[in-house]
């Protein structure tokens, strides 16, 4: 969410602290990622179906008792583009286990956030609420047959779960041949993307700027050669 508009809030929270909080929200976007454009390549004024996707929050309270209000009650103008513990809710554990639903502010009787916001595409050099990477862990020799690392106490370092070597075993023999053949990846996401998805579009935005660099250098070059 980028782009929050307060009609009104008399909680105790500020708008500024509140629209944080919604920005940081993990959407699923799995299924309309790629055909939505980046609102600043998009013809529209500010806000269309093919650059974002509306929400709207209208939670008051009417009973003694605290009110919590949720992601449950974030209300997306596109099913497909929702809050990731509402798709735990739909009993789809595509996007991971079951969590709760995360807290976005308490509301006492009386009290009341009437919101409306809008989800952009966006990149996470941009800011981090648009990283669905959580953590990567990379590894390719999982029995440190290289060397690559030196382990005062091999038998006190943690095994890899790759490894194959007996449970007695803790390092491999040095083998200065060796030459890594497989490399073992491990994406932890927020929840927005699928972990096989991230890899994929990360595999493609770099051939596309490989390309694209390719494509610089030999207009460079051919450039160069008319000038001499």
């Amino acid at each position: 969410i980028d782009w929050v508009q307060f009609i009104n809030n008399t909680s105790v929270l500020s708008d500024e602290f509140i629209a944080h909080r919604l920005g940081l929200i993990p959407l699923t976007c799995d299924e309309v990622i790629d055909r939505f454009q980046y609102s600043r390549e998009c013809n529209c004024a500010e806000h269309c179906p093919d650059c974002s996707v509306e929400f709207t929050l209208d939670v008051r309270c009417e009973e003694d008792q605290t009110r919590h209000v949720t992601t449950r009650d974030l209300i997306s103008s596109d099913s497909r583009v929702v809050p990731v513990t509402t798709r735990y809710g739909e009993d789809d554990t595509t996007y991971g286990d079951q969590e709760d639903d995360i807290l976005i502010a308490k509301l006492r009787k009386g009290q009341e956030i009437k919101v409306k916001a809008y989800a952009k595409k966006g990149l996470g050099t941009e800011h981090a609420k648009w990283n669905p990477t959580a953590s990567v862990a990379f590894e390719y020799d999982a029995d440190n047959s290289m060397r690559h690392t030196t382990y005062p106490k091999p038998e006190e370092w943690p095994k890899s779960e790759y490894s194959n070597l007996p449970d007695d075993t803790y390092e491999a023999s040095y083998d200065s041949k060796a030459v890594a053949e497989k490399f073992f990846l491990n994406v932890e996401t927020s929840g927005s993307l699928r972990p096989e998805n991230i890899v994929l579009s990360g595999i493609t935005t770099l051939k596309n700027k490989l390309s694209e660099l390719q494509l610089h250098f030999s207009h460079e070059q051919s450039q160069g050669a008319l000038n001499l």
